[in-house]
């Protein structure tokens, strides 16, 4: 290995540089700090919206309005950033002072999963969820100030240690940067998730969810501490006025100028930005006007963007109803899906750099930038119609649920006879386990000849009603599972029998009944259960458990603890195993994945391209904005559109695309592709033919105005002698 120390002179005094192959020995602190940055970033999200199902208990529709929230604070808050490093604080400080932040955020979420901290009964479940919520918001607010704070300033920042001569250096840096922006998320996604599948606590065993934030939080410390490491071999650029800002204020100028000068007598300009020219050069003009060009482009792209991020919410939401049964990995609650994309993405954007555009470069077809990511969205529009079928077939596997203004009963016989059933507008006879009747609010139960009772069952939820007789007596058992929170609750009630066999149901959602257990998580594949009394009798009960199955096992009374005692106890499916495979969302991840190197990538060239040369980073803040917009969007949709099924949703998604597609193929049409080099060239060729005439034109107008001056002094001269001479008269 070679070193070679190199000598640059800076403002702030002589620094050595160290290089190994060429390049700056300090660019490696940068890419490492990425890496780390990246896995704990995405490694956070990859369970994010699960963490608010299961552990907040949110639904699926708050899940995802939150998630795209933060989603849409970590794309906004970089104008912050950028702003912070060019007009105050400089790249290096930025970055270090919002890593602590941002990792301070990470921490707080780790600590805001952790249910012990307020399970004060010990029972699993954390009594005060409103600390838990109000830390995670807090956590996630940190986050996305910090993560969007440095987005910005990390990638220039290790462009910044090259010299002018290192083109081609500078180049493969960018190529390894984003290489290691890939690899942090694919490591992320795979071990956070089989981080949150280990059962950890106190008290009781729960999911990981602190363990899963905690490894995330501890990889933006390592971040943090390996580029602060690197900070003597840094070239530190000082902050120089922030571009951006100078933007917003010509284009300010120009409108303030041309409302004031809105007079039909005045003559018009060739364009609206030419009524700044009285306060900012032509130069700074021109070069607004090609930034205002490209962004005009913009105004559709969030919509490319509102469905590739519903990959980490509704996409992952339609993974838990799916069977994750893969040969490879078998922990529960694992989503193979979330590695899909960044995999895809380190095999197909050197298959399309190298393989796809050259092939239709010699069939000699003009792949301008603005075609490849018209393709791309019109790739995403069929990745969400590819998410809708799958969305149907899920639909059809699962049970059909009441509406929230609805509620199923199923009625289990064990009585060893039949008996005669009227449930509201149903009657019928029970031999064995029955299918679910849908009621309203209420109905009546009559048992045989006994006198009908009014039962009232709680909304939207499935209940299963076990009817029992041991020795005289009636027991009823209440299986409530809610539709919207997931969340299942068994109740069990013994009641005295009288002579006509009717009953009163006691038991409600609030209460917890001795005889009978809530519904406790189990591991996919075979589960045993250990089943003895109070004499130290035992056996053993064995079941195999699909993906999202639900079962209530029921002890008869002639239940004996002997060595098969499985084949004595009856069981009831409430909810059927997941039967469609996640190997299904593969082809949707493949077209969206498609969709994003063609339009991602052409994108960030494109907007390069096609930028000033001191503009590109007001373009990047510009194309960073698309993605906030975009997530606001699915936050708008969500909420406003209420359509009763998934997939209808993913249609509208898709259909929405489309049509912007169509308006961004017609805005392209007209689009012209320019030169911002050859143009800046042009104006800076011009700007001493434009000082001289501008300062003519000064030296004229103070010429004119020292004649008036004059003018008016001999004017009051005249008057004050022509006054004095007619008083002495």
């Amino acid at each position: 290995m070679q070193f070679t120390f190199l000598n640059k002179e800076k403002k702030m005094g002589k620094r050595k540089s160290v290089t190994i192959f060429g390049y700056p020995l300090s660019i490696f602190f940068i890419v490492v700090n990425e890496f780390c940055e990246r896995f704990s970033y995405y490694g956070m999200r990859a369970v994010l919206v699960l963490y608010f199902k299961y552990f907040l208990k949110w639904d699926d529709d708050f899940s995802t309005t939150i998630y795209h929230t933060f989603v849409a604070l970590c794309y906004l808050t970089p104008i912050l950033g950028a702003i912070i490093a060019d007009s105050w604080l400089g790249k290096f400080k930025t970055i270090v002072y919002l890593s602590i932040v941002y990792a301070v955020g990470q921490v707080i979420m780790a600590v805001s999963a952790i249910h012990d901290i307020t399970d004060g009964n010990k029972d699993g479940t954390p009594d005060n969820m409103t600390l838990h919520v109000a830390l995670s918001m807090v956590g996630l607010l940190l986050i996305a100030l910090g993560t969007g704070g440095i987005k910005p300033c990390v990638a220039a920042f290790g462009g910044d240690q090259f010299n002018e001569d290192q083109d081609k250096q500078r180049s493969t840096f960018f190529s390894i940067f984003y290489l290691s922006i890939n690899a942090g998320s694919l490591l992320s996604t795979v071990i956070t998730p089989i981080l949150r599948a280990q059962k950890c606590g106190i008290h009781t065993q729960q999911q990981c969810y602190p363990l899963a934030f905690g490894v995330p939080a501890a990889l933006m410390v390592v971040s943090l501490v390996i580029f602060i490491v690197g900070s003597g071999m840094y070239n530190k650029t000082a902050p120089t006025g922030n571009i951006m800002v100078k933007v917003f204020k010509c284009i300010s100028f120009a409108i303030k100028n041309r409302y004031r000068n809105r007079s039909s007598k005045i003559p018009k300009r060739e364009h609206w930005m030419d009524w700044a020219e009285e306060k900012y050069d032509k130069l700074l003009i021109a070069q607004v006007k090609m930034v205002l060009k490209v962004l005009f482009l913009y105004i559709p792209l969030p919509m490319f963007w509102a469905l590739f991020d519903q990959q980490g919410s509704r996409w992952t939401l339609q993974a838990t109803t799916m069977d994750g049964n893969f040969p490879f990995y078998d922990p529960p609650f694992f989503h193979p899906h979330q590695t899909v994309n960044p995999i895809l993405i380190l095999i197909m954007v050197p298959v399309v750099d190298f393989i796809i555009y050259p092939l239709i470069s010699k069939c000699k077809l003009n792949f301008t930038p603005l075609r490849r990511m018209t393709v791309g969205m019109f790739l995403a529009a069929l990745a969400f119609v590819a998410a809708a079928l799958v969305q149907l077939q899920i639909d059809a596997s699962l049970p059909d649920f009441p509406s929230s203004t609805e509620q199923q009963a199923k009625f289990i016989n064990m009585v060893d006879r039949p008996i005669d059933i009227t449930a509201g507008n149903y009657t019928f006879q029970l031999e064995a386990f029955q299918d679910y009747y849908t009621y309203g609010r209420q109905f009546e139960l009559k048992i045989d000849t006994g006198s009908p009772v009014l039962i009232s069952l709680p909304d939207g939820t499935r209940n299963t009603l076990v009817i029992l007789e041991e020795a005289g007596r009636i027991r009823n058992i209440k299986v409530s599972v809610k539709v919207r929170s997931k969340s299942h609750v068994s109740l069990f009630q013994t009641f005295p029998r009288n002579s006509h066999m009717d009953f009163v149901l006691k038991c409600f959602l609030v209460t917890v009944c001795k005889n009978m257990s809530t519904y406790v998580d189990v591991p996919q594949g075979t589960a045993e259960f250990l089943i003895k009394n109070a004499a130290g009798n035992q056996c053993v009960f064995s079941r195999e458990f699909g993906f999202g199955s639900s079962y209530t096992f029921i002890i008869p009374p002639t239940f004996t603890l002997e060595e098969n005692c499985g084949q004595h106890i009856k069981e009831v499916e409430d909810i059927k195993a997941n039967s469609i495979h996640m190997a299904w969302q593969i082809p949707q991840y493949f077209l969206m994945t498609s969709g994003e190197v063609v339009f991602s990538v052409t994108g960030l060239e494109f907007s390069y391209s096609q930028a000033p040369s001191n503009m590109k980073a007001v373009l990047q803040a510009g194309w960073l904005l698309t993605v906030a917009v975009g997530n606001i969007i699915v936050l708008i949709v969500a909420e406003a559109a209420t359509l009763p099924d998934q997939w209808a949703e993913y249609i509208l998604f898709a259909a929405l695309l489309v049509l912007v597609c169509i308006i961004f193929a017609i805005m392209a049409y007209f689009y012209t592709y320019i030169d911002p080099a050859k143009i800046e060239g042009n104006f800076a060729n011009l700007e001493p033919e434009d000082e001289k005439k501008k300062n003519l034109e000064v030296a004229k107008k103070d010429m004119v105005e020292n004649h008036n001056e004059k003018r008016r002094k001999s004017s009051n001269s005249s008057s004050d002698e022509e006054e004095t001479s007619q008083t002495n008269f």
